[in-house]
């Protein structure tokens, strides 16, 4: 990435996602240099993250962090870059910690001038206009919840209240910005991006079953790419589950692999899992 190195970007990411979980969780506790958060049962920013890349946490530390979930009635969970010391993966080990999912980091830098649109392979979709919610527009800042969330549920099944409140008390973060994809009135997509220290993250984005295939979701990060140059953004990041949809589209738009991520649950008897 010329200017960055794999373990600049990691730096840059990590800790944007602590911060992140940390402002939108219901409870947080600083770990080391990264965070600790809680949002009640299933929530996704249960977790602690953005730590480890500086030094391993000592065995107090790791206590800490295995009794803020337990104590909470959920299984604890930790979130790392490949670039952690040894030894914070040994003391996780020891205490019962296995891996759960990857995920793979991808970067590419947001070039000054030009127009980013011309970088999608098939053109912009037809008919297909993208705008930006305002925070304050209570039903386009709900609907952009609603569709941006259905992606990572299962098909028909409903956004959770718990769920919805989470996703609006994000869009309503300053350093975020949320987008729909309309076709007519009908929201078809929506997709995120958080913008700060010249880098944005891209996060978030589902186009409806039905709209599939063509080309919304590369319009999505198109929009967001446009916008991070507008908040002076240099890089953006996309973290995606390995080879679905999003990590090909990004491809297709110039990303690259950075680094992948893994995610260490320590399970427990009557311990509730996390999404």
């Amino acid at each position: 990435m010329d200017d960055w190195s794999f373990i600049d970007i990691a730096r840059l990411v990590e800790r944007k996602q602590a911060i992140a979980v940390a402002e939108l969780a219901k409870e947080s506790r600083p770990l080391a240099e990264g965070w600790m958060a809680f949002d009640g049962p299933e929530s996704y920013v249960n977790k602690a993250c953005g730590f480890g890349l500086e030094r391993p946490l000592t065995e107090p530390e790791l206590e800490e962090l295995v009794t803020f979930f337990t104590s909470r009635g959920i299984e604890p969970r930790v979130e790392l870059s490949p670039f952690v010391a040894p030894a914070l993966l040994e003391g996780l080990a020891r205490r019962g910690f296995v891996l759960q999912r990857f995920g793979n980091v991808l970067a590419r830098k947001i070039p000054e001038a030009g127009d980013l649109r011309a970088l999608l392979p098939l053109g912009w979709p037809e008919g297909v206009t993208i705008e930006r919610v305002d925070p304050q527009d209570d039903t386009t800042a709900r609907e952009y919840v609603e569709v941006a969330e259905s992606g990572f549920l299962a098909e028909g099944q409903p956004l959770s209240q718990e769920f919805l409140e989470l996703g609006l008390r994000g869009v309503r973060r300053p350093v975020q910005d949320a987008f729909v994809a309309r076709l007519g009135r009908e929201v078809i997509g929506a997709g995120g991006c958080e913008s700060s220290g010249g880098v944005t993250v891209l996060f978030g984005t589902s186009v409806k079953p039905a709209w599939r295939g063509r080309g919304i979701q590369q319009a999505l990060i198109a929009a967001r790419l446009e916008r991070g140059r507008e908040r002076g953004s240099r890089l953006a990041c996309i973290i995606s589950g390995p080879g679905i949809p999003t990590e090909r589209n990004a491809a297709r738009l110039g990303f690259e692999m950075a680094y992948s991520r893994v995610t260490l649950v320590k399970r427990g008897e009557g311990l509730l899992p996390s999404q």
